[in-house]
Order: structure tokens, then C-alpha cells, then sequence
């Protein structure tokens, strides 16, 4: 089965599963689960852990050799497997699947990857794992649900934010629950009473919010232009180069012209598993393709086009103003102006 993190304790609570895939990138997640997993099964006597990173010099005959010593004088182990950021290759992914079937009641397999790929949830070792066990999604919450998030950590720490309150910790720590924790356990030191409004917010903190181009290239698709446009204020802030910027949208604009180009012949779910697009982005991609017809797709990289020459050649005149209005023009759907020759 799949769970989010925040499901984790409940789960535990039912029962201790003979294995755990905790996947994602969002380390104050991926710690806590952990943190989870080794107290319950600690509590149920499993006092002896043995870790072990999945890379070329791991020798799987010390990872079996574990399974094997079961017996009513052994101690309970916990083994846990760092997967590499090269990911689940076809010849780890059957070494992972061989353990699973080597699993007793005496041990516990914890193994920490990263993302899980559409591929890699149709193969043995995937199945062999969802068998036994869970997978704990610990992938950092997207802006639709991080407002659910920032809810369920203020309950449980007798917070009782309103929704002004909630709206504006979501914005501040995008992308930074580490922070928002220290921004958590910092309100409930200067308020004990628990009531978090936005006056008390704007009084006691600062923002910790930390953008990446991605964020700035998830706005510009969903077509949310004060989102796109907040994100570029703070990028620029940061300093960041703004080649990357340029990179990484042209990245995307590129893809959608393809996409256009496909649909006129294959239907769109198909477009979409052709390019690989994810399940929970399918939406906002469709949403783009909607909005963004392939003469303004065009226009786009023209203006982006612009950019990049500026950005290589015209050193003291700031290429952001012409981003801002690429971010505009990309998420607005009235007439544009085209280019001149």
C-alpha cells in the first residue's frame, strides 16, 4: 500500500509491517518517518539495527547474512538500505526483491530512496515490497496541500491558526518545512495561548519561504501570474542567475510545442504518457495546452529567445524586466503584441 507521511503514525499504531520504502526528497519527512519507524519497532523489541548504502561496493552476502539469524536468543534486527540518488537500478532492484522474500518476523527491512517512477512500480521488486509492506510518500507537499499540512502540524502542537493565518505560514515556508517547524515552535513560545492571526504572524516572523526555478516554471503552466510574479521578485532577490531561469523554462515551452504538434493526431492521454508527465501534473499540463495555443507558444520563445541574447551579451541593461513580462504573457490568455522583425 501507498500512505503519505503524516498517515506514517497512524499506520504504526495498527501494527509494525515486515517492510517500509520511504520515497522523496524532503528531508524534515523523510527524518521524521524514520525517527517513526525505528521507535515503534524499538518498542517491539527490535533493538539491533544494521545499515547499509546500495552502491557499487555493498556486499548483499553481509545484508543476507542478517536474515538469516533467526532464533529466540537473536535480538530483533532492523535493517535499513540508503538507495544512491542514481536511484533503483534493474540489478539492485533484484537484489531488493530477493531480501524481501529472505524477510522473517525478526526483522524489519527500512529501506530510503527518492522519487518512484511510473516504471519502477511495475517491476518484481516493487510488487514484492507492496506486498509485505508500505510505501511512505515523503515527497514535499505541493502548494495545494501544503495549507493541510501547516494545519495538521499547528494542531499538534496546540496551535489554532485562522485561515488568513494558515494561507500566509503555507506562502512564507514554501518549500522550507524545516523552517516552518522553527516558525511553529517559535509562535507557540510568544503566543501560549495558541491564536495565530495574520497581525500576530507579520509581528513575529519573517518569511522563510525558498523558490526554485521550478516553482517559477509550475506558475507560468498553471498560468497563475501573481504567483509567477511573486516567485521571479524573490529569485531575483536571491541573486539567481537568471541563465537558469531561461534554461529551464525553455525547457518547457519547447515540450508544449511538441505536445501540440502530437495532439493534433493522438489523443491527449497518450500525448501525456508519451512525454512521461506525471499523474498529479497531468492536469496543470492540460491546462496549459488549453490556454497556450501553438502561435502564442511561438511568441514565447521568440520573447525567450530575447532573453537569452540579453542575458549573453547586453551585460549592465537587466534582463528581469523581460522576464516579468514573459510571465505575464504565459499565463494570460488576452491578445498579445507580437514581436517587431
Amino acid at each position: 500500500m501507498k500512505i503519505f507521511a503524516d498517515k506514517l503514525n497512524e499506520s504504526l499504531n495498527k501494527g509494525l509491517l515486515p517492510c517500509y520504502f520511504l520515497y522523496g526528497s524532503e528531508p524534515l519527512l523523510l527524518d521524521e518517518s524514520k525517527t517513526l519507524i525505528e521507535h515503534a519497532a524499538f518498542q517491539q523489541g527490535f533493538e539491533e539495527k544494521h545499515r547499509f548504502t546500495a552502491d557499487a561496493s555493498l556486499d548483499w552476502h553481509e545484508v543476507y547474512d542478517c536474515c538469516q539469524s533467526m532464533s529466540l536468543f537473536s535480538a530483533r534486527q532492523l535493517i535499513e538500505i540508503d538507495i544512491p540518488e542514481s536511484g533503483i537500478t534493474a540489478a539492485l532492484g533484484k537484489e531488493i526483491a530477493a531480501l524481501a522474500k529472505q524477510l522473517n518476523p525478526d526483522i524489519i527491512l527500512l529501506i530510503l530512496g527518492n522519487k518512484l517512477t511510473k516504471a519502477q512500480e511495475n517491476a518484481a521488486w516493487c510488487k514484492e515490497i507492496n506486498a509485505l509492506g508500505c510505501f511512505v510518500n515523503c515527497l514535499t507537499p505541493d502548494l495545494s496541500r501544503l495549507p493541510q499540512f501547516v494545519m495538521t502540524r499547528c494542531r499538534q502542537l496546540g496551535l489554532t491558526p485562522d485561515k488568513e493565518a494558515v494561507q500566509m505560514l503555507a506562502q512564507w515556508h514554501e518549500g522550507n518545512l524545516f523552517a516552518l517547524m522553527q516558525s511553529l515552535e517559535k509562535l507557540r513560545l510568544i503566543y501560549p495561548d495558541g491564536q495565530l492571526t495574520l497581525i500576530r504572524l507579520e509581528e513575529a516572523l519573517s518569511r522563510n519561504n525558498h523558490y526554485t526555478a521550478f516553482h517559477w516554471t509550475d506558475a507560468l503552466l498553471e498560468g497563475k501570474a501573481n504567483r509567477a510574479q511573486r516567485i521571479l521578485r524573490q529569485l531575483r532577490a536571491e541573486e539567481l542567475e537568471p541563465i537558469i531561469l531561461v534554461r529551464t523554462v525553455q525547457k518547457e515551452l519547447f515540450q508544449l510545442l511538441k505536445m501540440q504538434q502530437l495532439m493534433a493526431t493522438t489523443p491527449l492521454s497518450s500525448v501525456m504518457e508519451k512525454f512521461r508527465i506525471w499523474q498529479n501534473k497531468r492536469s496543470v499540463y492540460a491546462a496549459a495546452l488549453q490556454r497556450l495555443t501553438p502561435q502564442k507558444l511561438r511568441h514565447l520563445v521568440q520573447l525567450l529567445a530575447q532573453c537569452e541574447i540579453l542575458t549573453k551579451t547586453q551585460y549592465e541593461q537587466p534582463i528581469w524586466p523581460l522576464l516579468q513580462q514573459l510571465s505575464l504573457e504565459c499565463c494570460h490568455t488576452e491578445a498579445y503584441i507580437p514581436l517587431p522583425n
